[in-house]
């Protein structure tokens, strides 16, 4: 008989029968070399409980082995369907629980990178349509004025003011394009910073000679209080990046001869940067949403951005073990507090 196409129930049925055939063979041998009948009814009363023995083990071993099996399809069948949850397992330790157990690890597995394999294809649909929002508006004013110049005849002085505005639609998007792919390389991971011990001082001195001029356009006054002295753990370049956004943020915001104030407090474990202005305020709904991807209020889409500075800020401190606190009301202005570990 093929090896292959011999099931169980049979296999156990041909062992049993030629057990049976040698256990009679034996008591016969023995009741012939001794001529003792008692040797024969001890001899078939051994064979009973032997084979009674064997058919409660046999019993045993087939009901653990469909016990298993199913649990082995139904994991594989959770698998298939994708199911939300791994089937528990109920059993103490043994072969079948620890076969059982690294497939249920497998499946955990399967699970989360589906999930993660999802979270990613989600956001990359929300990226898509969000740069698709914001490149809408200055395509279609780009195409506007080039058909205008291209159909129509208009005066030099027309023509210089038609040729600013594209240029200042093409500087947004490559602002667009840049905010867009310093996103993508942090979250990514293409870039990793680099945090080193030294001076706050010189970052926030970066960041704020990037604002002082718009500043002095609208005659908002700066003031700082940063001592030269408080090391901190951090990427310079990156670190000056994100409180550049916030201060950049603080003078769109800021009405004309309005304040800015920036102070350093250091202390045990964080060293705190508060960027405090005089503008609009924020009110407490709308304080979770601003470090979105792309948020603004509609009260200020008359103001230069597009959006992404806040969630930029988020996203360069969050990956160096900080985070950022925004207190502010209605009118009253905001006070963006940045938050760093000191040390590594």
């Amino acid at each position: 008989m093929n090896d292959s196409k011999l099931s169980i129930n049979r296999a156990c049925a041909a062992e049993a029968a030629s057990l049976g055939l040698l256990s009679v063979a034996a008591v016969t041998a023995a009741f012939l070399l001794t001529g003792n009948p008692a040797i024969v009814w001890l001899g078939l009363l051994f064979i009973l409980l032997v084979f009674t023995c064997a058919a409660f083990f046999v019993v045993f071993l087939r009901r653990k082995l469909v016990l298993f099996s199913d649990r082995l399809c139904e994991t594989i069948d959770n698998m298939l369907d994708g199911a939300s949850a791994s089937p528990q397992i109920y059993e103490e330790e043994n072969l079948f629980c620890k076969i059982n157990y690294r497939l249920v690890r497998l499946y955990d597995v399967m699970q989360e990178s589906r999930e993660s394999a999802a979270k990613e294809r989600a956001d990359l649909q929300e990226l898509i349509s969000d740069i698709s929002h914001q490149v809408k508006t200055p395509i279609a004013n780009l195409q506007m004025v080039n058909a205008t110049l291209l159909e129509q005849s208009v005066t030099e002085e027309k023509r210089q003011e038609f040729l600013k505005a594209s240029s200042g639609q093409l500087e947004k998007l490559d602002f667009l394009m840049q905010a867009m792919i310093k996103t993508s390389r942090l979250e990514t991971g293409v870039i990793s910073l680099d945090r080193k011990m030294q001076p706050i001082y010189d970052t926030l001195a970066a960041a704020l000679g990037g604002i002082l001029l718009n500043a002095e356009k609208k005659a908002i006054h700066v003031s700082v209080d940063c001592p030269s002295d408080i090391l901190l753990a951090h990427d310079r370049k990156w670190t000056s990046e994100a409180l550049f956004n916030i201060l950049d943020n603080a003078v769109k915001y800021t009405p004309v001869g309005g304040a800015i104030q920036v102070s350093v407090q250091s202390w045990e474990l964080y060293v705190k940067i508060d960027i405090a202005d005089s503008g609009k305020g924020i009110v407490e709904s709308r304080q979770g949403m601003i470090f979105k991807r792309f948020y603004r209020e509609e009260e200020v889409h008359d103001v230069e951005g597009i959006g992404i500075g806040l969630y930029l800020a988020r996203e360069i401190i969050s990956m160096q073990g900080g985070y950022i606190k925004v207190t502010s009301a209605a009118g009253s202005g905001s006070t963006f507090s940045v938050f760093l570990p000191r040390i590594l």
